[in-house]
């Protein structure tokens, strides 16, 4: 049920290990710290780690008459979530399904959820360009979709299968809001001297031959793995990441107001 979601966003990414959950969740945090209402709906059925990442394991999922009432981070309800991570017994526990019982429980998750009132709701998808991704634009292309955010890193081998990312998202009539590259260098947490560990660049490289724009560039950060279920805008405001984030959701909530 997203008639009342007024912003709806997907994150994708080419290749599996980009940080695109990590980037999911700390989006959805930053947005919420910036005074949005938002939920984060987890998609990726054989890897669903939004659970995880928010510190939300164990937690269940109970069914109203109009649907499904997602899990809350706070008493507040400032953060929706959903994930099939809440239907298993075990986070080890792995979903063995074909295409289409994997696409009936995306078809559900996208029409029998009751999110209520939301400002923007993050969809994290899983990686490539498989069956998950087709039957979520199916179902979006009833909403208001604003688009997507491709999330990549520096390495060559993930900006070519990001370039497959982009074509899906043209070929399937996904707008596109920009590019976030993760994992764009190290920071030294003692002299704050930027070490690019992998490359440097890739995205912006990329942002310029696909003619799309560049949202940021989150750098490797330790500190973000153990934030689980924790804002960085809030615990770390200073930090390199913080202010990264802050600008990519500023960016993003821009780019919005102007189209």
């Amino acid at each position: 049920m997203l008639d009342k979601v007024k912003h709806i966003i997907l994150v994708l990414s080419g290749k599996g290990g980009v940080g695109k959950s990590t980037v999911s969740t700390q989006l959805a945090l930053t947005l919420v710290e910036k005074g949005f209402k938002v939920g984060i709906l987890d998609v990726d059925l054989c890897g669903p780690s939004v659970p995880y990442l928010l510190q939300l394991e164990g937690k269940d999922v109970h069914q109203a008459d109009e649907g499904w009432v997602p899990v809350y981070m706070d008493e507040n309800q400032k953060l929706a979530v959903m994930s099939i991570g809440f239907l298993l017994n075990n986070r080890n526990n792995a979903v063995i399904w074909r295409g289409p019982k994997k696409t009936s429980m995306i078809k559900q998750f996208l029409t029998d959820v009751c999110w209520g009132e939301l400002d923007y709701l993050i969809i994290d998808t899983p990686p490539g360009t498989s069956d998950e991704h087709i039957t979520v634009m199916e179902n979006l292309k009833v909403v208001n979709c604003d688009g997507a955010v491709i999330v990549t890193t520096p390495q060559q081998v993930s900006i070519e299968d990001v370039r497959k990312e982009i074509t899906f998202c043209k070929k399937t009539g996904i707008p596109i809001i920009g590019i976030i590259e993760n994992m764009s260098g190290f920071v030294c947490p003692h002299c704050t001297q930027c070490t690019n560990i992998f490359s440097k660049g890739g995205g912006e490289s990329l942002a310029l031959i696909s003619n799309l724009p560049i949202l940021g560039s989150l750098p490797i950060d330790p500190k973000i793995g153990e934030l689980l279920g924790k804002a960085c805008l809030k615990e770390f405001p200073e930090s390199p990441s913080a202010k990264a984030l802050s600008n990519i959701v500023d960016n993003i909530v821009r780019s919005k107001k102007s189209s």
